[in-house]
C-alpha cells in the first residue's frame, strides 16, 4: 500500500507551523528551528495527537539526517537498536545544514529495560554528532535516566487550550474531506472530533474508512464501538460479572484510559456518595497502571470486578 494512500501520511503536516498545537508548545519547537539545533527530547501525550509528526517536522525543517526507530517493532530488539543506533551515531553526519544527525525512537515507551539502558549510553557515548528524539504515550515507563538526559515536552492539552485545538481540528478535517470530494455532516464531523479528542489520527483514520461511500454522515457514529456505559453499570450493580466481562471484551478497541472516565463519569451520576468515593480511589489506582500493564483486558476487568465487590459491601452496610 503506498503510503500517500493513507491520509495520516497523505496529510502529515512537513512544518512546525502546520502541526496543530497549543502556541506554547509550537512556540518551543520555534525557537528550536531558530536556534538551528536541538537537545535530546523526550516529547510525551495522548496517542494520535501528532507527537512523531512534530519530531519528523523538525528534522526536516532543521536539514537533519535522521533515521526513525518504532519501538513497538523492532525497537524492542536489543541487538537491532544496537546495531541500527551504533552505524548511524557514529559517524559525522555529510549534510552541510546541520550539525547533528538525529535518531527518533517512536513509542519509546514500548522498548524493554535493556533497550533503554543501552539507549541511555548511546546518547552519552554520540552526544558530539547525535541527537535523541523519544516519542511515547507514558512516560512513566521509560527510566528516569532518559528523563535526566532530555528536555521533556508534554503534549497534553488541558481544558484552557482545547476549544481552539478541537476548532483547528474541525478545519482541517473538513479540509481534507474537501479535497478528497467527500460529502459531510458538519455536527457529525464536530462530535467525532470531540469523542476522540484529541486522536486527530483515530479520527482521520475512521472518516478515510468510512468515506468509501462517498458521504460522511450520522452511520459513521455507528462504525465506533458502542460504548453502553448505562448498560455496564447496570451489570455492576446487579453483581453480574458474565456481562461485565462481555463488556470490557467488547470495548477494548477504544482507548482504556478513555473507558475509565466514562466510567468515572457514568458512577457519579448513577452511584451514591460513599460508593462514588470508592469507586474514584479503584478508578484512580487502575487508571496509572494502565502505563505498565501488558494486558489491558485484566486491567480493565479487574477495576470493575473491584468496583463491583465495593458496590457489594456498601449496599449490604446500607441495608444494615
Amino acid at each position: 500500500m503506498k503510503s500517500d494512500f493513507l491520509w495520516v501520511e497523505k496529510y502529515r503536516p512537513k512544518t512546525i507551523e502546520h502541526c496543530i498545537l497549543p502556541e506554547s508548545i509550537k512556540q518551543t519547537f520555534k525557537d528550536f528551528l531558530k536556534e538551528g539545533e536541538i537537545p535530546n527530547l523526550l516529547l510525551t501525550g495522548p496517542a494520535g495527537v501528532g507527537k512523531t509528526t512534530v519530531a519528523k517536522a523538525l528534522c526536516e525543517q532543521l536539514g537533519c539526517d535522521y533515521i526513525l526507530i518504532n519501538g513497538s517493532d523492532e525497537g524492542r530488539f536489543l541487538d537491532t537498536v544496537r546495531g541500527q543506533a551504533k552505524n548511524f551515531a557514529s559517524t559525522m553526519s555529510l549534510l552541510p545544514t546541520t550539525k547533528h544527525k538525529v535518531i527518533i525512537i517512536d513509542e519509546a515507551d514500548n522498548t524493554t529495560h535493556d533497550v533503554q539502558l543501552l539507549l541511555r549510553s548511546n546518547i552519552e557515548a554520540f552526544h558530539k554528532n547525535c541527537r535523541f528524539i523519544f516519542t511515547c504515550n507514558y512516560k512513566n515507563k521509560l527510566i528516569e535516566p532518559l528523563h535526566s538526559r532530555c528536555a521533556v515536552i508534554d503534549f497534553s492539552i488541558n481544558n484552557k487550550t482545547k476549544p481552539a485545538i478541537a476548532a483547528s481540528f474541525f478545519k482541517r478535517l473538513n479540509d481534507i474531506l474537501e479535497i478528497e470530494r467527500v460529502e459531510s455532516d458538519k455536527k457529525v464531523l464536530v462530535e467525532l472530533v470531540n469523542k476522540h479528542f484529541p486522536d486527530w489520527r483515530r479520527v482521520l483514520n475512521e472518516c478515510q474508512r468510512y468515506s468509501v461511500g462517498g458521504k460522511i454522515d450520522t452511520g459513521i457514529l455507528a462504525t465506533f464501538s458502542d460504548i453502553k456505559i448505562h448498560d455496564l453499570v447496570k451489570n455492576l450493580k446487579e453483581k453480574n460479572f458474565k456481562e461485565v466481562r462481555k463488556w470490557c471484551i467488547n470495548s477494548l478497541d477504544n482507548d482504556p484510559s478513555v473507558l475509565l472516565r466514562r466510567v468515572y463519569d457514568a458512577l457519579y451520576d448513577a452511584l451514591d456518595g460513599p460508593s462514588v468515593a470508592a469507586a474514584v480511589l479503584i478508578i484512580a489506582r487502575y487508571q496509572y497502571q494502565i502505563a505498565f500493564v501488558s494486558d489491558q483486558e485484566i486491567n480493565l476487568l479487574a477495576a470493575l470486578t473491584e468496583i463491583m465487590v465495593c458496590l457489594l459491601y456498601t449496599s449490604d452496610a446500607a441495608d444494615e
